[in-house]
């Protein structure tokens, strides 16, 4: 039997759908294809975007820029000298980009101008960390991106 010019062509055709609908059903049924939000609150957390803003604009503004470094007992988050310890409140949120299992807060609770995020906490990779805390009614916030 003699294939002319169009049956190659829809057969062509029909190969090319096979092969694309193949590969899409193959992503959304991998586990290891899995797309999820940044947050499971995105659309909320987009609402507070100017208010972070305006935190970073704070610390920046106000030279209370945070350092952080990777000391032998965890990752160090070293806060300005000049800010009186005791009045510093807020949070610490380590994002893993790589795992949400990952992910975790905790309240700042400072006895000195460093805190330390335990070793045991933190595996090798990247880590996003957001430092927002209050300081005599003012809002600051910290980004930084690190690999550990």
């Amino acid at each position: 039997m003699k294939i002319n010019w169009g049956t190659g062509i829809v057969l062509a055709l029909a190969a090319f759908i096979s092969f694309i609908l193949f590969f899409v059903i193959r992503m959304s049924m991998d586990d290891k294809s899995n797309h999820d939000l940044v947050t499971e609150e995105y659309y909320k957390q987009e609402l507070t975007f100017q208010k972070d803003l305006d935190a970073q604009n704070n610390a920046i503004n106000t030279n209370n820029n945070l350092i952080v470094a990777k000391t032998p007992e965890g990752l160090l988050v070293t806060f300005p000298e000049n800010l009186e310890f005791e009045k510093v409140k807020g949070t610490v949120s380590l994002y893993r980009p790589s795992n949400k299992q990952l992910d975790f807060d905790f309240p700042i609770s400072l006895s000195n101008t460093n805190l330390l995020v335990p070793d045991k906490r933190l595996l090798d990779g990247r880590w996003d960390i957001k430092v927002s805390w209050n300081y005599k009614d003012e809002e600051f916030l910290s980004k930084k991106s690190i690999t550990y």
